[in-house]
């Protein structure tokens, strides 16, 4: 059978353990046919399209297991305030974005940084200044906080006397008067008041995020927020939209949504949006249930106590948005059910209490191929990590955020124990205890580049960034940060066929720029995506 396409004369990353250094890989219908050297090229026939790597490295396709990739084609086409940490220049983009938009009834968008505001904690005044006359809501790069003008606070009839939400904060001045920052739960006292965004806005961000992860070699991913409740945006229909019609060539795995104010009388709902959203290259298998919020915000959920500004402890823990006890409940009862659960754990008491559910499942149940994993992974206590092998878990993580950066220097590590301080993002403890990783980026909280991440995953410092590495002995080696976002993420996706350079697999594959291990580590931010093929067709030439 002759070839539909041969690479050759590069150095192929097969992700596959079993097998030695290959230079050739010939793809026939859409899978890889031969992988070996000058042998496979001779499965080349008259038609057969043949590209010489000259030298460059190819690999599998990335697989992002933690991505919001409608959210992210969205906003970037809302007032985009990503890329600078510049005060003056967030206000310039507001301005220019509501001139630009005068029909706009709300402005809306995001992407600051909480680094450029004092403690954090945005004013309302700095927007009043430059929109005094339209609702302003700005979502900062984590997702996690909001940045109001006065005019929505008004509108949404937040003052002095607006009592904090259970599952979140409204930052205030000294007399209680809102400030200007919404914190978790508390965002949504506004957003809700928000005009939605249309399905042919959803479909047009998800086909434009769609186009940017191909052009950084992203060939799958789980979406980590279908058909989302507590406030959040449900962009559920995009995805069958382009499922349908067959705009989707990525193949996409849809976390559903646990709604945290309900109970297990919400499984049958599950159960029934896994069916309707289970078509073409969707498929919704997975729960993702969020235990807790970020350190940034004193809400994720830690085992210790946060400090203060002045490093005297404090009462507060972080919040466990769903109760444990009837968590593991839950958890067992979407596992009877072949759910995988996605959980959102970023502190060490939330990482303590997913496995706690993982392991009530496995009590219950048994061990069912059902690929558990916990995202984040901010702080991991020690005495959990051989837990992650032993449950049968994956360790998802988000790489990029494991470097040293005004927000983890200034706003993290001061009030955080020395303990918790010490036990972030502990990369290499979990892969020398044997622990299965995947990989993802949260986009957009932060770059969807798996370069990137992969970068700060053997560097523990971001490309170029100039700080020292951060909690060096926890960074991985290169070829286990590439298996990561390959063959990881598609154990954790359920996508068998996928994540390896071998025969029979799907041809889901990235040609890079040059061979990421004839460089330094220091170098691999600098590298970028030549091609991208899903099931053997070229998606994406740079």
């Amino acid at each position: 059978m002759p070839a539909d396409l041969v690479l050759t004369n590069g150095s192929v990353f097969t992700a596959d353990p079993l097998r030695g250094p290959a230079t050739t890989v010939a793809v026939a219908a859409g899978r890889v046919l031969a992988v070996g050297a000058d042998d496979v090229r001779e499965l080349a026939g008259p038609r057969t399209e043949v590209i010489d790597l000259a030298g460059r490295l190819l690999l599998p396709g990335f697989q992002d297991a933690h991505v919001h990739a409608v959210l992210g084609g969205t906003e970037l086409n809302q007032c985009d305030l990503t890329g600078t940490t510049d005060l003056e220049e967030y206000l310039r983009r507001v301005r220019d974005y509501a001139d630009a938009h005068p029909g706009l009834e709300w402005i809306s968008g995001g992407g600051w940084a909480m680094e450029v505001f004092p403690g954090g904690v945005p004013g309302r005044e700095l927007l009043d200044r430059v929109v005094p006359d339209r609702p302003v809501y700005l979502i900062n790069r984590d997702h996690h906080g909001a940045w109001v003008n006065s005019r929505a606070l008004q509108l949404a009839g937040i003052d002095a006397g607006t009592p904090d939400p259970a599952d979140g904060r409204i930052d205030r001045r000294l007399d209680g008067t809102p400030a200007g920052g919404l914190q978790e739960g508390a965002m949504q006292l506004v957003a809700r008041l928000l005009p939605g965004t249309t399905p042919a806005e959803r479909l047009a961000g998800l086909l434009r995020a769609q186009t940017l992860l191909h052009s950084l070699g992203v060939t799958a991913w789980q979406d980590a927020m279908l058909c989302a409740a507590n406030g959040y945006p449900d962009v559920a229909d995009a995805y069958l939209e382009a499922a349908t019609t067959g705009q989707l060539t990525a193949t996409v795995v849809g976390a559903l949504w646990w709604d945290r104010d309900r109970g297990a009388e919400q499984i049958p709902e599950l159960l029934a949006k896994r069916e309707r959203h289970t078509v073409g290259r969707l498929r919704a298998d997975s729960v993702k249930l969020m235990l807790d919020g970020v350190a940034e915000n004193f809400t994720a959920a830690m085992t210790q106590t946060y400090r203060d500004s002045c490093g005297c402890a404090t009462a507060n823990a972080g919040l466990s948005f769903i109760d444990p006890d009837a968590l593991r409940g839950f958890v067992t009862s979407l596992d009877a059910h072949g759910f995988q659960v996605h959980f959102h754990a970023l502190g060490d008491r939330a990482v303590r209490e997913a496995l706690d559910a993982v392991a009530a499942a496995r009590a219950a149940n048994g061990f069912r191929d059902t690929r558990p994993h916990l995202a984040h992974l901010q702080v991991v206590h020690p005495d959990d990590i051989p837990r992650f092998r032993a449950l049968g878990a994956t360790a998802n993580l988000q790489a990029f955020w494991a470097s040293h950066e005004p927000q983890m220097d200034e706003l993290t590590i001061p009030f955080l124990t020395p303990e918790l301080a010490a036990r972030q993002y502990p990369f290499g403890d979990l892969w020398r205890a044997g622990v299965h990783l995947a990989a993802g980026s949260d986009w957009p909280v932060t770059t969807p580049d798996p370069l990137q991440a992969i970068h700060v995953a053997v560097n523990r410092a971001h490309h170029g960034s100039g700080y020292d590495a951060f909690l060096p002995g926890q960074e991985l080696d290169l070829a286990t940060a590439l298996t990561a976002y390959t063959a990881g993420s598609a154990f954790v996706n359920r996508l068998d066929d996928t994540g390896s350079i071998r025969p029979g697999f799907r041809a889901d594959l990235v040609v890079l720029d040059r061979d990421l291990f004839a460089a330094p580590a220091a170098a691999i931010g600098d590298a970028s995506v030549a091609m991208t093929f899903v099931d053997g067709r070229r998606v994406y030439t740079a």
